[in-house]
């Protein structure tokens, strides 16, 4: 279910935003429109990394000798 939703914003924001007929008149979507799909989809992606983007690493000092 959320993969055909992922997929339905990912062709909804390929598309375009408005659309006539005739003589052919098209919008594209707002760049920003575009630019909040793109982070909502990697949001959504990183959700699902057992990691969520998150690191721990543990920093020895080397001993004073």
């Amino acid at each position: 279910m959320t993969e055909i939703l992922e997929d339905e914003i990912r062709e909804n924001a390929k598309g375009p935003a408005k659309a006539s007929g005739d003589a052919g008149s098209v919008e594209q979507h707002k760049l920003t429109d575009q630019i909040a799909a793109d982070k909502h989809l990697a949001g959504k992606s990183a959700v699902t990394k057992p990691h969520r983007g998150l690191r721990f690493n543990k920093i020895v000092p080397p001993s004073a000798g």
